[in-house]
């Protein structure tokens, strides 16, 4: 259960998506993408679960 709430920070999200840092950003600012969530002061990081939803979602978009 621990492992839907686990943070990931950007090295891993371009990982899982195969996208540029641009591109998060750029998503995030249009809404299309899940937000990042702030770990401390100068740090952030993603839910690992919204960002492999946001996959799945993708794929099933391209299935249509």
């Amino acid at each position: 259960m621990f492992s839907q709430y686990q943070f990931i920070r950007l090295p891993q999200v371009i990982e899982i998506t195969g996208l540029a840092k641009s591109s998060i950003y750029r998503l995030i600012e249009e809404g299309d993408f899940p937000k990042q969530i702030p770990l401390g002061t100068r740090s952030v990081g993603w839910v690992k679960s919204h960002v492999e939803d946001w996959c799945l979602e993708r794929i099933n978009v391209s299935r249509l």
